[in-house]
């Protein structure tokens, strides 16, 4: 983890840098990250959350040593260096077990957090920010900073038992809460410099407490929110100047940077001003498999002008599944009349718990099959995939199904890099 402490004492003696955190767990994803990561020097950061990746195996069924095993293998794949790979776990605490008294749920956080650090994972977001059964809401923030402490612990005593580069810790967590807003938002509250100043007090408190204090200065990074969001339509975009009291915050802390969550569907242009005013660790995730689905209904919309659709084409079985097993999307598309909508182009990007799916799965190799057996003609690519087929033409980019799903992805990773590392260019492959 010295790539980031280095890189935050790079940012504070004022180099614009950063570094982007992918949220996936779709190996096209990753596989897309690693390859847009061999275009430049620098090291590729993939993320897990809570309840995407725990002891029990979360949505995915991976546990955290599962989940490296898997990145690693698609890394080796691509040919991309191992070294050159950071793991991080995001919102590491009793998310997963908010209806249990906290006792019970501190403890299976702490076998999560010892997990995370024994397969590597180092770079560690403490969140206890959420409220168990029995407990006041919200938490006061020396009980949040309490509970964080105590996992910093446990990540501590991991790390000197497995070896290898100490843990970096992230601190603090985003409103609303991950993954985007829940219901439709018009103005988001800028964090202030007291809160923010408050979070860091409760916690630098706690690990001194908890005897703590030699690990502080690896405390790399506050979650704040920058008043950045996006809901089911529309995304709220970052305003610098509502920020400019809580950037020059951060200024007088000089071993910590922003992370700044839920930055997806920010333009390139605001990916770079956040990265300026100190957000510079930028985590993003729907917004990938959002680029992916849609060239995945590109590539159906292709099959389907070429003749090749069987009786479901793609689109149909996916949508089947999703009416079918409703459990990931219905507590958050409410509106019936934009309900088909909102399952297929909702920026929330619920629909990507279903791509695992068997059904999902064997519709995607047909399509990726046929396409592969009679490639999409130039006129449909300019058609339904514009930017792909420039991509083509120059000769970036070849004209299959797979190759297509990842520079779909691709062309999102590669602002995040650009906005992170102003002035590098990508390197020719």
């Amino acid at each position: 983890m010295q790539v980031l402490l280095d890189l935050v004492q790079r940012h504070h003696a004022g180099q614009p840098v950063g570094i982007h955190s992918v949220c996936s767990a779709h190996p096209l994803v990753i596989e897309a990250a690693f390859e847009t990561g061999l275009e430049s020097d620098g090291q590729v950061l993939i993320e897990a959350t809570s309840n995407q990746v725990n002891q029990d195996g979360g949505y995915t069924g991976m546990t955290p040593a599962a989940f490296r095993d898997f990145v690693f293998g698609i890394a080796d794949k691509v040919g991309f260096p191992r070294g050159r790979i950071l793991l991080g776990g995001d919102h590491l605490g009793p998310n997963c077990w908010q209806g249990e008294p906290a006792a019970d749920a501190m403890a299976k956080s702490e076998v999560l957090i010892d997990q995370y650090v024994a397969a590597g994972f180092r770079k560690i977001h403490l969140d206890c920010s959420m409220s168990c059964a029995g407990d006041p809401v919200p938490l006061p923030d020396e009980v949040v900073a309490e509970r964080a402490a105590r996992l910093a612990v446990v990540a501590e005593r991991a790390w000197q038992r497995a070896g290898g580069e100490a843990p970096v810790y992230i601190v603090g967590t985003e409103v609303p809460v991950p993954g985007g807003a829940h219901e439709e938002l018009d103005e988001l509250a800028v964090t202030t410099p007291d809160a923010a100043a408050l979070t860091i007090a409760a916690h630098r408190a706690a690990f001194n407490a908890a005897g703590l204090e030699a690990a502080w200065p690896r405390v790399i990074g506050l979650v704040v929110q920058p008043g950045v969001e996006f809901d089911h339509h529309k995304v709220i975009d970052y305003r610098p100047e509502k920020a400019q009291a809580l950037s020059r915050f951060i200024e007088g802390e000089p071993t910590m940077v922003f992370e700044a969550h839920s930055t997806d569907y920010q333009t390139p242009g605001l990916l770079q001003a956040l990265v300026r005013d100190h957000f510079a660790i930028l985590k993003v995730g729907p917004g990938l498999t959002f680029a992916l689905r849609e060239t995945l209904w590109a590539l159906a919309d292709i099959e389907a002008e070429m003749g090749m659709q069987g009786e479901r084409g793609f689109k149909e079985v996916v949508l089947d599944v999703m009416r079918a097993e409703p459990d990931y999307w219905r507590k958050y598309y409410h509106d019936a009349g934009s309900l088909l909508f909102d399952q297929q182009y909702s920026l929330s990007d619920r629909i990507r718990y279903y791509w695992p799916h068997p059904r999902i799965q064997a519709a995607q190799a047909a399509l990726v099959a046929n396409l592969e057996r009679q490639p999409a003609p130039l006129t449909l690519l300019s058609q339904y995939l514009p930017f792909h087929y420039e991509a083509v033409r120059e000769g970036r980019v070849r004209n299959t199904p797979l190759a297509l799903l990842k520079e779909g992805v691709a062309r999102v990773l590669r602002q995040y890099m650009r906005a992170c590392q102003p002035g590098a260019e990508p390197r020719e492959q």
